[in-house]
């Protein structure tokens, strides 16, 4: 019972810090531009990780061509999905861009049978298109296409492509190595961009340090290290299951911390997202492995 409890309040942790980062980075739009805001959270992030896996003499990759794939990974996974997501939060609520965003298990078993030619089950499939439905009645009640919809649905995009390069290439790294490089790389590349697209000037108050450590540490660091140690020390296929409570907690923290308003097409959208991304986990009993060991296959 104890260690249910423990995975029970692991799960949550993780979750909740993947949504409540949606409301917090739109409050952090108040002082800083968006790719300025994302670079500072992913490179301080990157930092401290990289200097821990030194401290700890995690294996480093050796051959170029290995770092050219961390910062492959990180300019999908963290540079295109983030500085997306921050883009989006500027014209759609905290709530939708969690919902739009947390789709990306859906679009993996697209782009895994187009890609790796990986076969899914008839649950798999029928998950996939509750999913999109569910996007179809989210979206449905707006009078109209909001640019931040776009941008939401690319983080998507990048955290699917993100994640079939994460699955083919993973294997040869450290995962603590894999996770600190591909932000410090994503998050200067951000940075990077920050300089040449955007021209608002950073407002820097004790607000909003507190907001850009927030992100960096608990919303990154101690998010990706619960994570990772969750799918590390059970079913992979059965932890990942839970990633739908992600952006249950990003339309919760919207309305608890911005006031964003909680409309039934969104609701009614959002459930039956919610139980498409969990019919895309759902574990084959029958198989050996899960979804996410066959795309390591590929």
């Amino acid at each position: 019972m104890k260690n249910k409890v423990i995975f029970a309040f692991l799960v949550v942790l993780t979750t909740s810090l993947m949504g409540s980062s949606f409301a917090v980075g739109k409050m952090g739009l108040e002082f800083l531009p968006p790719l300025l805001l994302v670079g500072l959270r992913f490179t301080l992030a990157g930092i401290l990780m990289a200097v821990s896996v030194k401290v700890l003499k995690k294996k480093h990759p050796v051959k170029a061509k290995d770092w050219l794939k961390i910062m492959l990974i990180g300019a999908l996974q963290t540079a295109g999905v983030m500085g997306a997501i921050f883009f989006s939060l500027r014209t759609i609520t905290a709530g939708e861009s969690a919902i739009l965003t947390f789709m990306n298990p859906l679009l993996v078993v697209i782009f895994g049978t187009l890609a790796l030619k990986i076969s899914y089950r008839f649950l798999q499939w029928a998950g996939v298109f509750l999913g999109f439905l569910g996007v179809a009645v989210t979206m449905g009640g707006q009078v109209q296409m909001e640019v931040g919809t776009l941008f939401g649905f690319a983080s998507a995009v990048f955290w699917a492509v993100g994640t079939l390069l994460i699955k083919k290439w993973g294997w040869q790294f450290d995962t603590w190595v894999l996770t600190a490089y591909q932000m410090l790389f994503g998050g200067i590349l951000l940075l990077g961009m920050s300089l040449f697209l955007e021209s608002k000037p950073p407002v820097f108050t004790a607000a909003s340090v507190v907001i850009i450590l927030w992100l960096a540490i608990p919303a990154s660091i101690v998010q990706f290290s619960v994570w990772f140690y969750l799918l590390q020390n059970g079913n992979p296929g059965k932890v990942s299951a839970f990633l739908f409570l992600a952006p249950f907690f990003g339309v919760l923290t919207g309305w608890l911390l911005l006031d964003e308003k909680i409309g039934i097409t969104l609701l009614i959208g959002g459930v039956m997202i919610f139980a498409g991304i969990f019919l895309v986990n759902w574990p084959d009993k029958r198989a050996e492995g899960t979804v996410q060991e066959e795309i390591a296959k590929g």
